[in-house]
């Protein structure tokens, strides 16, 4: 079993959750339940995949959870968007946020193509 706290894509990952909570804090009381809801919970799965995959025995399975770690950022990534296109949110706002994100998908990326490597 890995130590998931000692992973900078985990810390990374803890880092873009604040900096969403953030962000979501802006978004219209309509979009309580909506577009906020939304977000949130995809961007709690980022750090969360990370540390589930951490808890497997075999490389496939961490690789797997890597997978869905990343497809997570893609999609808070593009909720932002969305935010952003309904004037939600400023587009100066985000450009912090989205170079974490770039970040976070550089280190996964890196991390998935180790374990592919090392798999041969």
């Amino acid at each position: 079993m890995r130590d998931f706290r000692k992973l900078e894509i985990w810390k990374n990952g803890i880092k873009i959750v604040k900096h969403v909570y953030e962000l979501s804090d802006k978004l219209p009381s309509a979009e309580k339940f909506g577009l906020r809801s939304q977000i949130t919970r995809a961007v709690v799965s980022i750090p969360s995949n990370i540390v589930e995959g951490c808890s497997r025995n075999s490389e496939i399975e961490f690789k797997r959870y890597l997978e869905i770690a990343i497809g997570s950022l893609f999609e808070v990534e593009t909720q932002l968007i969305i935010a952003k296109e309904l004037e939600f949110i400023e587009p100066n706002e985000l450009q912090f946020i989205f170079n974490l994100i770039e970040k976070e998908a550089k280190m996964i990326n890196s991390l998935i193509n180790k374990i592919k490597v090392a798999k041969g």
